[in-house]
């Protein structure tokens, strides 16, 4: 066979780039010749991912239940990995921001729109037999959707919206005891914190909190207000912000209260989640008020804040 200029010269890089690491080029090529050709199945590991589902009941729909929370939680990896980007970047400009954000916005939009499955493609009557399998567990332990909040935001935009004043000074292990999430798993009667909080923040508060120091700084809001004391032209930053920002506070609670209302709104009163969470006062943004870049917003969009969203939402049960 006749060896090309080009292939000469891949060959003398591979050697070069072995020598500098002190390796034996020959040996690496006889690897590669006794080595099995990749397949599709085996990159991406099919038949594990294939195999991670497991029905806690014989009840059909449970499967579509898991498999659409699987599917959820890859969507939050993927936006974390365009977060680290954004956040690490030792030399971000406006354009890589915008670039990455449309990623993020992409996924959250993919997710919102596919969340008829859990509203429409399940049958209401198996939902309420499998669900009570699940107990405590809940949608609201993901913990990566809690990652992507701290990476957006400053951390004192996550407090309860009636605490935000008092604890501006606060450090991040202060503002982190009134994170607004912990008030949507307490015990309706009681207000005591529900087995499913109490689980959640023994897996996650530590991770929490340090990501949260790490990210002062360095946060979507942050690099934002930095730009703008610099001088950077943030317009079109801005509008992917505002995207972003509705995506994950308005649109992808509604849809989960959509699915709430669905399958847990039962007169004369409603059925509770499988974690005891108070879903009622904790999917409405309006409730809320929890927005990412208030600065970006005018006054009158803000007091509207998801208003309009939970009003058609309703309308269209």
């Amino acid at each position: 066979m006749h060896i090309t200029p080009e292939i000469e010269d891949k060959i003398q890089r591979l050697q070069e780039k072995y020598e500098a690491m002190g390796q034996d080029m020959a040996s690496y090529l006889d690897g590669l010749l006794y080595a099995d050709f990749l397949t599709y199945w085996d990159y991406i590991h099919l038949d594990t991912l294939l195999s991670l589902q497991s029905p806690k009941t014989p009840i059909p729909d449970e499967e579509i239940f898991i498999m659409y929370h699987q599917i959820t939680e890859l969507y939050f990896k993927l936006a974390i990995h365009e977060c680290k980007q954004i956040v690490d970047h030792l030399e971000l400009t406006p354009q890589f921001f915008v670039a990455r954000l449309k990623r993020i916005n992409s996924y959250f939009e993919a997710l919102t729109h596919s969340f008829g499955i859990m509203v429409d493609g399940m049958e209401k009557e198996q939902f309420l037999k499998f669900r009570m399998s699940l107990l405590p567990a809940s949608g609201f332990q993901s913990g990566q959707y809690r990652m992507i909040e701290i990476y957006a935001t400053d951390f004192i935009n996550l407090v309860a919206k009636d605490k935000r004043d008092e604890l501006q000074n606060a450090t991040i292990e202060e503002q982190f005891e009134y994170i607004y999430w912990k008030f949507g798993a307490t015990e309706l009667s009681t207000g005591k914190k529900t087995l499913t909080l109490r689980q959640f923040e023994k897996k996650y508060a530590v991770t929490f909190i340090a990501l949260g120091q790490s990210c002062v700084g360095h946060n979507f809001n942050s690099i934002l207000h930095r730009f703008k004391r610099e001088g950077i032209d943030t317009g079109s930053l801005e509008k992917e912000l505002r995207r972003f920002d509705v995506l994950v506070n308005v649109n992808w609670p509604l849809a989960h209260y959509k699915s709430a209302v669905r399958y847990l709104n039962r007169e004369p009163e409603e059925i509770k989640a499988t974690g005891g969470t108070n879903w009622q006062k904790y999917l409405p943004p309006r409730f809320q008020k929890r927005i990412f870049y208030p600065a970006i917003w005018t006054a009158s969009e803000i007091e509207e804040w998801g208003k309009s969203w939970v009003e058609s939402v309703l309308d269209e049960i």
